[in-house]
């Protein structure tokens, strides 16, 4: 992968996201030690998981914004392929 001349963006913004996620898994932690009810820890469970793809999507965005417009700016076709390459990728994991 090449190096890009800036530093990495920066994802601050999903830290308050990635903290209320984690506190719901120790919520889904605690209601699995207290034997709660099935469904109510697979709905805090999709929560988790809703939570997650929003920090993902935004990690995404900001790559788009970041790193993508970098290589296109660059006029570096090679690096610009490679960015459209590494995108096509992980939305292909994602479904």
């Amino acid at each position: 992968m090449r190096a890009l001349r800036e530093q990495f963006p920066d994802h601050q913004n999903q830290l308050v996201r990635l903290a209320k996620i984690e506190g719901q898994i120790k919520g889904i932690r605690k209601m699995i030690e207290e034997r709660r009810y099935c469904m109510d820890i697979v709905q805090q469970i999709k929560a988790v998981t809703s939570g997650l793809k929003q920090v993902q999507m935004g990690v995404l965005e900001k790559h788009v914004h970041h790193c993508v417009m970098e290589a296109v700016a660059s006029r570096d076709h090679d690096l610009f392929a490679e960015k459209v390459d590494e995108i096509m990728t992980v939305i292909a994991r994602m479904q």
